[in-house]
């Protein structure tokens, strides 16, 4: 790499930029298994019971698909000004565990881009999508200031 050139390797989100409330977790309610069993309506209740009651921090919504159907059960985490991660290959209890540590570690993170080892085991292997925000710099891919 020449002098020129950014190093984007070593780029991480400054720590006070945390997410905007609330944090929303969209669980695919029309996830089915290949032989056929809607897993989603289950998912969608272990996730609610673990996370709690919707409380202006974080927000948990059914959605119709996400269009992952292989890998069900799907779930997206995203917020206002912070990384979308999408997760598949859930299993209801196991992953509804999973994702209240990551909700967690997702609302003080700058970004919401919660470090690989924060990640529960299963996230980590579940792993379809990690998206920007929109506000990203399009320049040098670091994070806007």
């Amino acid at each position: 790499m020449d002098r020129d050139t950014p190093d984007i390797s070593m780029a991480a989100p400054p720590v006070d930029a945390i997410p905007g409330a609330p944090v929303v977790v969209s669980v695919c309610t029309t996830c089915k298994t290949a032989d056929g069993n809607i897993v989603g309506p289950e998912m969608f209740a272990a996730v609610t019971s673990a996370l709690g009651a919707n409380d202006g921090t974080i927000m948990i919504r059914p959605v119709q698909c996400l269009s992952v159907c292989k890998r069900p059960a799907t779930v997206a985490v995203s917020s206002a000004g912070g990384y979308i991660f999408l997760f598949g290959d859930l299993e209801t209890e196991s992953g509804a565990a999973a994702l209240t540590s990551f909700v967690r570690s997702y609302r003080k993170s700058g970004y919401g881009l919660v470090p690989w080892r924060e990640r529960p085991e299963v996230l980590r292997k579940g792993m379809i999508a990690r998206v920007p925000p929109l506000a990203w710099s399009p320049e040098d891919g670091r994070p806007p200031k």
